[in-house]
């Protein structure tokens, strides 16, 4: 039987985690310890599209933890570094999976393992109800390859989204992920940042293009500044990210992104439209849709801890 870690058992995590219980031993690796004991006692509760429960082990100290062959990474983008480095040297023998939002996280956690590296797209969603309970929302598939600087064997992606499919999620493996990877770029990029600007949730609003005002002239026009980017750097994209957007309006789900604003934590804008700037910037193409929200974003992220020079003379 093969051995998985979960790390960063979120609402994503969670639902890889309860699913693999069931074809593998699965441990989450959690921050917290009254995580860790609640998992250990209770087990994870599926229940949404699919309903069951399993039994799992989960721990905070990666002393206690064994070696694995597979690892998922489904943490915030912005939070790969904290998360993988206390258990990147449980993977010598095996492989690590990150299933996070847009780009850059699969070069962090290479520069951590010595095992091989994988990249990933999930389309999955998911609510995550508390520690030991999780609604499996849209069951889609997840696209992984190879992360081509660790030399990842095809075979192995292959057997990983094997089992993943054997667990009742879906997985396609792809030769080449990049496509893939960032079709959902520029679709999260896109919704998440309109979201982290707005407030407003992936709605109606994001796909409607009848009267001037409407905010799905701007979705359109970042999903096809992204696509030209895409292009530019010789990327043939996997999927329509506008098609993506018309199906995720009628969710009404809440951007990652905006659960972060609304709570005045750390963006992964970085990895979302940040990255698609960059990466434009780097090539010398234009993206300045892009470039402009990403530096909002930023802006707005400042304004939570800037005082301003009259508060600081007072204080």
């Amino acid at each position: 039987m093969k051995r998985v870690c979960i790390i960063g058992v979120g609402s994503i995590g969670s639902l890889y985690a309860a699913h693999l219980a069931r074809v593998a031993e699965v441990w989450a690796f959690v921050r917290r310890p009254e995580h860790a004991r609640a998992l250990n006692e209770q087990g994870l509760r599926v229940t949404g599209t699919h309903t069951f429960h399993v039994k799992l082990r989960a721990s905070n100290d990666p002393g206690e933890m064994p070696q694995f062959d597979l690892g998922i990474v489904a943490c915030k983008a912005t939070q790969t570094e904290e998360a993988v480095r206390p258990v990147a040297h449980l993977f010598r023998n095996g492989a690590v999976l990150s299933s996070q939002n847009g780009l850059g996280s699969e070069e962090v956690i290479a520069a951590l393992t010595k095992g091989y590296v994988m990249r990933g797209t999930t389309f999955m969603s998911g609510t995550r109800h508390s520690d030991t309970h999780v609604q499996l929302e849209l069951d889609t598939e997840t696209w992984m390859g190879p992360f081509e600087p660790s030399g990842t064997p095809y075979a192995l992606v292959q057997e990983a989204a094997g089992l993943i499919n054997a667990a009742g999620l879906k997985a396609v493996a792809l030769e080449d992920a990049r496509p893939a990877q960032w079709s959902k770029l520029i679709f999260n990029a896109s919704v998440n940042s309109v979201a982290a600007l707005t407030e407003l949730v992936h709605s109606f609003h994001y796909a409607e293009e009848k009267k001037f005002d409407d905010l799905g002239h701007l979705l359109h026009d970042l999903i096809e500044e992204g696509k030209r980017v895409a292009a530019g750097l010789g990327v043939k994209l996997h999927d329509d990210p506008w098609e993506m957007n018309k199906i995720g309006a009628r969710t009404d789900h809440p951007p990652s992104m905006l659960y972060d604003i609304r709570h005045k934590l750390p963006t992964e804008v970085d990895f979302l439209g940040g990255a698609i700037a960059r990466e434009a910037h780097r090539a010398g193409l234009a993206a300045p849709l892009h470039t402009a929200l990403y530096r909002l974003i930023r802006g707005k992220e400042a304004s939570w801890s800037y005082r301003g020079k009259k508060d600081e003379a007072a204080g």
